[in-house]
């Protein structure tokens, strides 16, 4: 039988919807902070392909998700195209700043990242080997727009105000970043494919800050491109899109980018988004993550009803954002319990 998430993203409904949660592999768990440990830092462990599959399997030893997702990160792509990256801790990722790092002819080409990133797809392949038959198996990149917003301010920003100013001071060189990215990613998601991903996601996080004809020409023409390129060489593998804050933008999305499905965050309620965006295709989503932390009741009846509110087409249950590290185990389990039917 095709699995769950597979006939899901295939535009087919079922009565109990596939479920997965994005960073299931994350520091709530116990057990991914002993392998963090044994790895040394994140990085490492990101480039150790035992110790990756092992945080990716330990999600679904746990609680027995449809899908597996790929334990990786969104910048490994920067940084196999020259960047510098690094993590401090307790504040998150770091990059050379893209104009301190010699700009855009100081990066390498796409055919260039595969030495940098080849741990990953060894990764894919101990996974492909060792999940359960039934656990489908997902890969992922981060979108040119988000992974851009990194590049050019070397961290993460509330404003992404550095990548918006590049925008209004030279736009063409910004177009050219994210062609650059987009031809990365393409290879990357591509060599993913091949070792054996079976889905693939495309996370634009910071996508709702862009408006008009700037979501059009960073978030939503860069997604369509990509998934082109990737349906063109693997046409029987599902994209993911995660446009993540688009609004009233995610009207559409499928349809002009060609995903097979859309993520969304949860600040659209389920009752809009089956009216509005379900009538395209599957939609994933979209319960909030502090649910994860406080338990209760209130778990329970925002988890039913989201369910039943995409009962009508194709859904994938799944949180509106990453699980965050106080998320309380106990918790995931009663979600996944509820989402099956008790």
């Amino acid at each position: 039988m095709t699995k769950t998430i597979l006939r899901a993203l295939r535009g087919e409904r079922q009565d109990v919807p596939p479920i997965w949660m994005m960073r299931q592999a994350g520091r709530y768990l116990p057990e991914y902070r002993a392998t963090r440990a044994e790895a040394g830092d994140f990085l490492k462990l990101c480039y150790n392909p035992e110790l990756a599959a092992e945080v990716t399997l330990q999600p679904i030893r746990r609680f027995g998700f449809d899908a597996a997702i790929l334990f990786a990160d969104i910048l490994l792509v920067p940084q196999a195209l020259g960047q510098d990256l690094w993590f401090v801790t307790g504040e998150g990722p770091r990059l050379t700043p893209l104009a301190e790092a010699g700009g855009l002819a100081a990066l390498r080409g796409a055919d260039d990242v595969h030495d940098t990133l080849a741990p990953i797809y060894e990764t894919v392949r101990i996974l492909s080997r060792e999940l359960p038959p039934e656990v489908t198996l997902i890969g992922f990149a981060g979108a040119p727009w988000t992974v851009a917003t990194y590049m050019v301010a070397g961290r993460g920003s509330k404003d992404q105000g550095a990548a918006h100013r590049m925008i209004a001071e030279d736009r063409a060189g910004f177009a050219a970043l994210i062609g650059r990215i987009e031809q990365a990613t393409i290879a990357y998601v591509s060599a993913q494919i091949e070792a054996g991903a079976e889905v693939v996601k495309l996370f634009d996080s910071w996508a709702g800050s862009l408006k008009g004809t700037d979501f059009d020409d960073f978030a939503l023409a860069p997604t369509a491109r990509i998934i082109a390129a990737l349906k063109a060489r693997h046409p029987h593998v599902p994209v993911i899109a995660f446009p993540r804050e688009a609004k009233e933008r995610y009207i559409g999305f499928a349809r002009a980018t060609g995903a097979d499905c859309l993520a969304l965050d949860n600040s659209v309620s389920a009752d809009w988004a089956a009216a509005n965006l379900q009538p395209d295709g599957c939609v994933q989503g979209n319960l909030a993550p502090g649910h994860m932390v406080t338990g209760g009741p209130a778990l329970d009846a925002e988890t039913r009803r989201i369910v039943q509110a995409f009962s009508g087409g194709p859904h994938v249950f799944n949180l509106g954002h990453g699980i965050t590290p106080d998320a309380d185990p106990a918790n995931v389990a009663r979600m996944i319990e509820v989402v099956r039917g008790g």
